[in-house]
């Protein structure tokens, strides 16, 4: 199709739900099959193109519907570029199991869609080239392609002429291996092998760019007991909007003093955890984000932060939800976020939970809580600081046991000095 728009934004949508796997948009902007160095690669990780022509804008949800947005702007795509592919990757699965999963065209100035294609027939695809914009006798147009590759991001980076970080790749390897049993897979992603398209690659040139010096990260941050901060100011995730996920699940086997309390569980139906916020603000004003009370907060005006619905099943589509709007993160000074057991059990033993933090433009973070061997009820996940600029993510993993006739809230307090008074309340 031909595209007479001089900017656009090409939407990756597809439909969420349990089971599905996280999707990434990404873009690479290529001359004679290959792009000229890693820095021709924009997604979650680099989300933009130094020429400023190609940027990651981000997820938006909707609904059940999620859109993965890159921006692109060809007035400004460099004269030598021919090519600028629009590909998908998947995580945590593959495209077998995302249903709806298109890509649109539109014209940026007034959201004219332009063109539209509809991948079917996935299977075990884990990366599509999903189509691509190409020049054509000084004009761009619009090609689908439906390119599928079993290797996930690593395999179709490679074939573009990328070179992947391989150490980071072989650690991920050996997580995956030595994970435990009932752990997470968010939590240890296995690594992916090498490069083995489903269908025909795009031809490569005949003498493919030398590699830079620093090879192009593609895993997602995740945090540990060794590595427990990360700054999402110089990874440049200051801005839109950070969506924080808690999801677990509950293992079935128990023993000692969990034994007990796996029984709890079982007798009791659902474990019903709520995820909450203590926040302090730099004029001084602090509260909570929780669903107690109906203090589900605000995007739009302090604390800049608000919580979804109550969610008991834990998976990853859904699970507990909460959103920072960082385009006011000026306004915050630090921000504990915490989960507390209501119903369903009395602590969180055998529990394994999975925390994610995506930020809109930024590569998303994640963590596992350690299982827990104290009678404990609530449990600080991370805490979120701004000091002198410098907007940091760090991994708490920490719980806490109150003590007898002490809510939960008021012992997250007490742990971190926030100093507030508290009152009875009921959701």
């Amino acid at each position: 199709m031909p595209v007479p728009a001089q900017a656009v934004r090409v939407e990756l949508g597809w439909r969420s739900g349990a089971g599905v796997p996280d999707v990434d948009a990404s873009a690479l902007l290529l001359v004679s099959g290959k792009v000229r160095d890693d820095t021709d690669f924009v997604f979650y990780n680099q989300p933009a193109h130094a020429s400023g022509a190609v940027r990651h804008d981000g997820k938006t949800p909707a609904g059940d519907s999620v859109t993965d947005t890159l921006h692109v702007d060809l007035a400004r795509v460099e004269a030598a570029v021919e090519t600028v592919v629009v590909a998908a990757s998947a995580d945590g699965g593959n495209f077998g199991r995302v249903p709806g999963l298109y890509v649109r065209v539109l014209d940026a100035a007034n959201g004219t869609e332009i063109a539209r294609f509809d991948a079917q027939g996935a299977t075990v695809e884990t990366a599509f080239v999903l189509g691509e914009l190409y020049r054509r006798q000084g004009a761009w147009k619009f090609r689908a392609v439906g390119q599928g590759y079993d290797s996930g991001l690593e395999g179709l980076a490679r074939d573009f002429g990328i070179s992947v970080d391989e150490s980071q790749q072989t650690q991920e390897q050996a997580q995956a291996h030595t994970q435990a049993p009932g752990q997470s897979p968010v939590a240890a992603r296995a690594g992916v092998p090498a490069a083995v398209p489903v269908t025909a690659s795009f031809p490569a040139s005949a003498a493919p760019p030398a590699p830079p010096s620093a090879p192009v990260r593609l895993t997602k941050i995740t945090l540990t007991k060794e590595a427990p901060s990360v700054s999402l100011t110089k990874r440049g995730g200051t801005t839109g909007m950070m969506r924080v996920n808690l999801n677990w699940e509950v293992r079935k086997q128990f023993t000692g003093w969990a034994a007990k309390l796996g029984r709890a569980v079982a007798m009791h139906g659902d474990l019903d955890l709520d995820l909450c916020a203590l926040y302090e603000l730099t004029d001084g004003r602090k509260g909570v984000v929780q669903a107690l009370g109906n203090a589900f907060g605000s995007l739009q005006q302090p604390p800049y932060i608000h919580l979804d619905g109550d969610d008991r099943t834990g998976s990853l589509s859904t699970g507990e939800n909460l959103t920072i709007n960082l385009d006011h993160q000026d306004k915050l000074r630090r921000l504990v976020i915490f989960v507390a057991v209501y119903e369903g059990a009395r602590s969180f033993a055998d529990l394994h939970a999975t925390v994610t933090l995506t930020p809109q433009n930024g590569a998303p973070i994640d963590f596992s809580l350690d299982e827990c061997t104290v009678p404990s009820t609530v449990a600080a996940l991370a805490l979120i600081t701004n000091e002198g600029g410098d907007l940091t993510v760090r991994r708490e993993a920490r719980y806490l046991v109150p003590e007898r006739g002490v809510s939960p809230q008021r012992t997250i307090d007490h742990a971190y000095g926030w100093g507030m008074n508290w009152s009875p309340g009921r959701k």
